[in-house]
């Protein structure tokens, strides 16, 4: 079976694309499962620590083998990506529960990461290295973000959603700035990707780029609204709105 998925290239909902959707939904729900039964207990920790030193463990060999004189391309090797920033804060986000670190595993994971599930630019197939090391990153962040928010309750807020987007736009500029001096283009943020993609429906640059501000500005808002909503009749009349509360 190896052999045969090897020797094809990999094809968006073919056999390996379902079967890494039927994980990541299978995690999913076991992460919420344990993250709600063992709430505020030693248990939740640890399983948060774990799947922090998992992702660590996974992600940073594998991204080190990429700077091998073998492997290192510039355009490509780089971890600019904010799926390659995903997955360090979704890490420190687990271990710690910082409010920043959580806001961005939420907002990165939960859209931005699942993008790339949904439509990943990918040519290699199981069990091509670079294969495991797409999907394993892609999914520790997603499960990250849903343990984080439906497993302990750290749901977030509207400072969550301002720190996110101003994080994010820190970065697009940076890696924009980066790409012009480089001539890379780490985030397609000065060039469409070669291939059809949902970017050719928001017109030329730099109008997609403009679009896409707009369209995830939204999307997180709508993303935030219902935890704050919900939070705001779970509270007392005489506790104070802004702090991260378990949902």
């Amino acid at each position: 079976m190896e052999e045969v998925l090897a020797a094809e290239r990999f094809t968006t909902y073919g056999t390996s694309h379902l079967v890494v959707i039927g994980l990541l939904l299978v995690g999913a729900v076991a992460l919420v499962w344990v993250g709600r039964a063992y709430r505020g207990t030693a248990t939740a920790e640890r399983v948060g620590k774990v799947l922090a030193a998992a992702t660590l463990m996974f992600t940073v060999p594998a991204q080190l083998l990429y700077f091998t004189p073998g492997s290192f391309d510039l355009e490509r090797t780089l971890p600019l990506q904010l799926c390659d920033l995903a997955w360090m804060v979704s890490a420190y986000g687990l271990w710690t529960h910082r409010r920043w670190a959580v806001a961005l595993t939420y907002y990165w994971g939960l859209t931005l990461t699942t993008q790339a599930v949904a439509t990943p630019d990918l040519a290699v197939n199981f069990p091509d290295r670079g294969f495991i090391v797409f999907w394993g990153m892609h999914l520790l962040v997603v499960w990250g973000a849903i343990y984080l928010t439906w497993g302990l309750g750290l749901a977030p807020d509207w400072r969550s959603y301002r720190t996110a987007f101003c994080v994010t736009a820190v970065w697009a500029v940076a890696v924009f700035s980066f790409n012009l001096v480089a001539d890379t283009n780490y985030g397609y943020l000065n060039d469409k990707p070669a291939a059809a993609s949902v970017l050719d429906l928001l017109g030329p640059w730099p109008w997609y780029v403009l679009a896409e501000v707009v369209i995830i500005a939204a999307v997180w808002a709508l993303l935030t609204w219902p935890w704050v909503a919900l939070a705001a009749k779970r509270r007392p009349k005489s506790a104070k709105p802004g702090r991260l509360r378990p949902a």
